[in-house]
Formats: C-alpha cells, sequence, structure tokens
C-alpha cells in the first residue's frame, strides 16, 4: 500500500501468524548458503548499482557496507510518488535504473507494460528465507520478479487521555465528540478506499453508486478534520493538535514510541496491506549487480537493520533472531492472524474509477 515516503525508526516484524500463500516458492538448491554467510559470489566487471525508490528508504549502514564488501558504488536516487517512478520508468522504456523499489499495486502496472524482468534465483540463495505470507500475491502470482522488502498495514492510533469514546474502527473517526481532533491521509485512493470498505465494500470498488456514497460520506467527515497529511500525521499526534489518526505502520510506531501513551487500533471493518518490493527494470545495465545486492539485504542481519530503520514488517523469516523482544511484540506489527483476517490489497483499477475518486476526493477538500 503503499504509496508512502518511509520514516527512520527502530521497528519490525511480521511474525508467521499472516496467512501462507498459496503458491509454491521458486526452487532453490537444498545446500543454498545459510542467510548470515555472504555468498561466494565474485562481483561483475562493471563497479555500479543505480537504484530508484523513496528518499531515505534504505538505511546508509547497509549501504556503505554492501560497498565494502562488494566494491560496487550504489547511486540512490529517489521518486515521491509511485506514479512518479512509473512515469520515468516508462519513458526509459525500462533503462535508466538497475534496482527499482515501489510498492504492489504499481509494479504490477509496471509488469503489464513490460518494464521488469525475471529474476534469476540461482544467483539468490537466501530468497529461501522470504517470510511464505509474502509470496504470490496478486502483482507477481508466481514470484517471477519481485523481493518484498517491507510491509504494512494503515492503523487507527488515538490518545486516550482525551477521546472519550470507544475507538473500534474507521467509523469512530466520524463521532460528533471528535471535533477538530482528527488527522487522515491526503490521498484519493486511500481515504475513498477506506470509507468504501466502512460501508461495506472494497478498497477496489469501481462502482460508481458506491464511490458517490463514500463522497457523500466523507462531508460528514468535514466538521472533524484538523489535518490532511500523507507524510506527517504521527506530528500531529506527538504534538496534541491531533488526538486521532488514521496512519502507516512506520508512522503508528514512531507516534507511540515518542508518545508512549497512545493506544493503537485494529480496525474491525477490516484492514488493507500493502507490500513494497524491489523489482530488476527490463532494461537494466547491471542486472548481477542487482542480484548480488537482492541477495545481500535478504541476510537475516541485513533485512533485520532494514527494517529497524524504515519502520514496517520485515518478510524476512531470519530476522527476526536478530531483533529484539520488544520489536516483535509491539502491537503495530505483530497482529494476530484472528485479527487480521482476510487482508486485503489495494489493486489496480480502471481509469474511469480512478477519475471518479479523484474527482471526488477533490470536492471533498474544498469543502
Amino acid at each position: 500500500m503503499s504509496h508512502r515516503k518511509p520514516i527512520a525508526l527502530i521497528l519490525i516484524l511480521l511474525m508467521l501468524l499472516l496467512p501462507a500463500c498459496q503458491q509454491t516458492p521458486p526452487p532453490t538448491p537444498a545446500t543454498s548458503t545459510p542467510a548470515t554467510t555472504p555468498p561466494p559470489t565474485t562481483p561483475p566487471a562493471s563497479q555500479e548499482l543505480i537504484i530508484f525508490t523513496w528518499a531515505d528508504y534504505i538505511v546508509d549502514d547497509v549501504i556503505q557496507a554492501f560497498e565494502e564488501e562488494t566494491g560496487i558504488k550504489v547511486i540512490y536516487t529517489y521518486f515521491d510518488q509511485n506514479e512518479e517512478m512509473l512515469v520515468k520508468l516508462g519513458a526509459s522504456g525500462g533503462a535508466g535504473y538497475d534496482l527499482v523499489l515501489a510498492s504492489d499495486y504499481i509494479i504490477a502496472e509496471a509488469a503489464e507494460l513490460g518494464l521488469v524482468q525475471n529474476l534469476n534465483y540461482n544467483k539468490l540463495p537466501n530468497a529461501k528465507d522470504i517470510e511464505p505470507a509474502f509470496r504470490g500475491q496478486f502483482y507477481d502470482p508466481h514470484d517471477d520478479y519481485t523481493i518484498p522488502f517491507a510491509a504494512g498495514t494503515p492503523l487507527i492510533v488515538y490518545d486516550p487521555a482525551k477521546v472519550t469514546i470507544p475507538v473500534t474502527g474507521y467509523a469512530s473517526l466520524w463521532d460528533p465528540s471528535l471535533t477538530k481532533s482528527v488527522v487522515v491521509f491526503d490521498n484519493s485512493r486511500l481515504m475513498v478506499g477506506f470509507t468504501m470498505k466502512m460501508l461495506g465494500g472494497s478498497l477496489n470498488t469501481e462502482d460508481p453508486a458506491m464511490i458517490q456514497r463514500a463522497e457523500e460520506k466523507l462531508y460528514e467527515l468535514v466538521p472533524n478534520i484538523v489535518a490532511l497529511d500523507y507524510d506527517t500525521p504521527h506530528e500531529k499526534m506527538i504534538s496534541g493538535e491531533a488526538t486521532i489518526g488514521l496512519m502507516f505502520t512506520s508512522q503508528v510506531l514512531w507516534a507511540t514510541w515518542e508518545k508512549p501513551g497512545l493506544e493503537i487500533v485494529y480496525p474491525e471493518e477490516g484492514m488493507g496491506f500493502g507490500i513494497d518490493c524491489f523489482f530488476i527494470p527490463s532494461k537494466a545495465s547491471n542486472v548481477d549487480n542487482a542480484h548480488l545486492f537482492l541477495d545481500y539485504i535478504l541476510r537475516g542481519e541485513v533485512a533485520a537493520e532494514l527494517s529497524e530503520y524504515a519502520g514496517y514488517i520485515n518478510c524476512v523469516a531470519t530476522a527476526k533472531e536478530f531483533l529484539p523482544a520488544e520489536t516483535l511484540e509491539n502491537k503495530a506489527l505483530y497482529i494476530p492472524a484472528e485479527i487480521l483476517g482476510d487482508i486485503e490489497f489495494m489493486e489496480n483499477i480502471s481509469a474511469e474509477a480512478t477519475e471518479l475518486i479523484d474527482d471526488a476526493w477533490t470536492r471533498f477538500k474544498q469543502r
């Protein structure tokens, strides 16, 4: 889901409680090198790797350690939104970058446009340690071209000292007692989507009548809104400007870390879920270097360091042995299967439905 600009922070790892995927992982040799041991691979002749993702998503220490181990120079370039990435990658026909880290739904679109290439699992021995729950998803059913990096689900966080009502889900944000108290995403797909989910629909509903119902319901939320904030809603919670909000996993973690008295709520209407993944563009120049980097970040200790920095759920099973108990037990990350229920991914929808949703959100913001 994503769709977010990550925030540095300590935490993360979703345990094996997520429903396991039905797809079978690509076969790897039974004698694969252990995840914590560097693979005995000699770096290719080219000494460059261009990574394209959000700013500050990958901790510098990991990049520097990779450079020291391999002699490969990492060039980090970034985008602000998934859609910006797709436009730039499409304009180049899949050239110009060796690795892209983006969100699930946009990767599905990039694949449809022929902008991705299949992975060589013979060069990814540590791929055997990816959690089954993050394999075989809608954007890559056979795990042909993606390596999951981080996962998350938007959650509600509130200050129990100031919010006197029982908070159970998205519908609670509409309570009349919360006038000028609520911070939510400034994002059309997310907010219209979650409103449709609250009304009994789906994040991916394309029915014009349901979209209109969601728009009308959002108008009722206007008196409660203190801020629309996509990147830093947690700051509104920390400062006390907002007393309740809907935000991404990393933002929830940051808010509760800075203000431990805040409470986290799993929306009873059901949660959306998203996975950010790496892929190699179709015309990447340094494909071998890209595989080296992917296998490097799939080592347990490296994956743990990356997730501590990014503030999202870790996708590598062996990372848990390198994370402290307080991280593994954090309520924003250790979500019991019976509470998580049937997770829903935000998927691509038609251009017509997207236009209806964007127009509805524009009208809402003008209220």
